[in-house]
């Protein structure tokens, strides 16, 4: 009887293309919506449908990359981690492919007219501010970039929150009328970064409680 796989193999020969797949699933049906293959059709308004699914969609993968870390310390799912990676990289590619049919699509490329929107509506101003923070997040994304920036890797990296409450933001101003949806993004990321503070300031207080324990006089 052959070996049960490991973890690591496990990961990379079935979670990652299991995950791989799933995630690349929306952008498959927005295309085959966008041609009409298979019955699919994104409705009266093509390009609204378009921006909106490819906006949430990065949305969900930044929530869902913010995710992994809590999920493995509560979970213990230690192996996790193997997949942030791809999450975080799904997540610039739904932004860009957000922006770039904002670009080709609605404005059909008039540079001009983009810069204007850019400059003169907020919504659209924070939004592009979280793409271009995500950019050199995916860009530094390899082991060797990691290696390369050291303790620098982590403190970029640390800009993925802004981008998420950048992405919500842009979200809740997008939205004119009903905002309940972006309200449950803010929620949800909420709970994430409420988290991660709780997590550090506990890491601090233990530190801090050894270190007073450490230079205490000891008694007789």
């Amino acid at each position: 009887m052959p070996p049960w796989p490991s973890v690591e193999q496990r990961y990379r020969l079935l979670y990652k293309p299991v995950v791989f797949a799933a995630s690349l699933a929306p952008a498959v049906l927005l295309a085959a919506g966008a041609f009409n293959l298979l019955g699919q059709s994104l409705g009266p308004d093509p390009v609204a449908r378009l921006l909106h699914a490819c906006g949430k969609t990065a949305l969900n993968f930044l929530l869902i990359t913010l995710l992994v870390t809590p999920a493995r310390q509560l979970a213990g799912l230690t192996h996790l981690i193997r997949l942030r990676r791809m999450l975080g990289l799904f997540a610039l590619f739904y932004a860009a492919t957000h922006f770039l049919v904002y670009l080709i699509l609605d404005q059909q490329l008039d540079l001009h007219a983009v810069l204007e929107d850019i400059t003169k509506r907020p919504y659209i101003t924070i939004g592009f501010t979280a793409l271009l923070m995500l950019v050199p997040l995916g860009i530094t994304s390899t082991q060797g970039m990691m290696r390369r920036l050291g303790r620098r890797w982590a403190q970029l990296h640390r800009l993925i929150y802004l981008a998420a409450i950048l992405g919500v933001w842009h979200y809740y101003w997008q939205v004119k009328r009903d905002v309940r949806e972006p309200l449950l993004y803010a929620g949800m990321l909420a709970v994430l970064l409420g988290y991660r503070i709780l997590t550090r300031w506990r890491a601090r207080r233990r530190l801090t409680s050894r270190s007073g324990s450490a230079t205490a006089p000891g008694r007789i």
